[in-house]
């Protein structure tokens, strides 16, 4: 395994006055803007069983948003980036605030701050769009909650969002802008709409988590702030790096296909979500379970179930690995985990034939710049074919948060922290 060098820090910078962009703008100036938290897009789809329901389909009318988000970096300014990327319609933002988090809905009173784009407290985004604030004066600190509260008056259409969440948002019917109290915001979900980044000014850089439902957090507790990501923010900042993470994985995605209910493919969406954010300057990769596995399960939600090959998943990490190294970024491998024993049908043995000649690739080739052995930090000692009992989440596939820590523990930090 090679050593894992982190590049020198991007100086990103983009311009002070809010725009409306297909993706993040960099240019030489201060001031310079770190992601301190993300969330990949997705389009519409209906609630399941498991992640219970949402508003992406129907979308908003008249309706007041209060979504609550960690900072992974502080700063004494901060903005927020919203997307209408699968919008059918313009998108009418008719106000926005960010304030410290009181827990819940709740915000701590005089805290709000009135968030403005190009000088206006109103804004409207293109199809296809998003959409960057102006600089908020708001001193934050590591590990904050804050709460973007966002303004919608007129009939959205399908809303852009992203599914999976261990995370509630809120909802109230009317303006609620400036409320302090949580009464009125009595409805709720876990999903994230429209509010794709929040950003601070902080040449501290970020590591991009990019992949797919173990980057997402699937069996990691609600509202805990416990999965993979979390804890590796959390395990640089006791290091001493208080390098900023943003989690850009989407659960069910895949490297080669995208899918209904499922994103875009990680090929189409790397630009966007991993080396258009701000200050990006490492990305870590876990990608490949989905291609292998999905295609066994089927149904609407999956799309393409066609069979790929060991060849076209390798082609397809070092078409990411080449992207990032091109933008300077250093590239962490993950190896994809233990997949017997799935309560779906997820595995059989030209599955697990696969899989392991993809890990060993991932390990061996030495494309990528380190590599991440989340395979051996989840399998069980007695039958590596499977997920460790004691690590395992009641699907029988994805972490628990013991899982999560554990792999999150396995990544080598001594380059960062030495």
């Amino acid at each position: 395994m090679k050593v894992l060098r982190w590049a020198a820090v991007l100086s990103v910078a983009v311009a002070a006055m809010a725009a409306t962009v297909p993706a993040a703008t960099a240019d030489s100036g201060p001031p310079q803007w770190t992601a301190a938290w993300g969330a990949a897009m997705q389009r519409p789809t209906p609630g399941t069983a498991d992640n219970g329901p949402n508003w992406s389909v129907n979308g908003f009318k008249d309706h007041t948003l209060r979504q609550v988000v960690r900072v992974t970096a502080g700063g004494s300014e901060v903005r927020i980036r919203l997307s209408n990327l699968y919008g059918a319609k313009p998108l009418a933002i008719g106000g926005a605030r960010v304030a410290r988090s009181a827990g819940g809905a709740m915000v701590w009173p005089g805290s709000a701050r009135r968030v403005t784009f190009a000088g206006k407290p109103v804004a409207t985004i293109p199809p296809g769009k998003e959409l960057v604030s102006d600089p908020v004066a708001l001193t934050v600190s590591v590990l904050e909650r804050l709460a973007v509260t966002i303004r919608v008056p007129d009939a959205t259409g399908p809303a852009t969002f992203h599914r999976f969440t261990t995370a509630t948002s809120y909802r109230a019917g009317g303006d609620h802008l400036d409320d302090v109290a949580g009464d009125a915001f009595g409805q709720t979900t876990s999903a994230w709409y429209y509010l794709t980044g929040v950003e601070v000014d902080s040449a501290a850089g970020t590591v991009v988590a990019f992949g797919d439902s173990l980057i997402d957090g699937v069996g990691s507790s609600a509202g805990a702030d416990v999965r993979l990501v979390d804890q590796l923010a959390e395990r640089l900042i006791t290091a001493g790096r208080p390098l900023a993470t943003v989690n850009a994985g989407i659960a069910g995605g895949r490297l080669l296909k995208g899918s209904p209910c499922y994103g875009e493919s990680a090929t189409d969406r790397f630009q966007r979500d991993v080396l258009d954010r701000p200050g990006a300057r490492a990305v870590i990769v876990h990608l490949g379970a989905n291609d292998l596995g999905l295609p066994q399960v089927g149904g609407a939600c999956v799309g393409s179930t066609a069979k790929v090959t060991v060849q076209q998943l390798i082609d397809g990490h070092r078409t990411l690995i080449e992207k990032a190294h091109a933008r300077g970024l250093k590239v962490i491998g993950v190896t994809i985990l233990p997949l017997r024993g799935a309560l779906f049908p997820f595995w059989n043995k030209d599955v697990e034939e696969a899989r392991n000649a993809l890990n060993r690739w991932i390990r061996t080739s030495g494309a990528y710049d380190a590599v991440l052995d989340a395979d051996h930090a989840m399998a069980d000692p007695a039958a590596p074919d499977r997920p460790r009992p004691g690590y395992l989440f009641m699907d029988g596939l994805h972490p628990d948060d013991a899982g999560h820590h554990a792999i999150a523990a396995a990544l080598d930090l001594r380059p960062i922290t030495g």
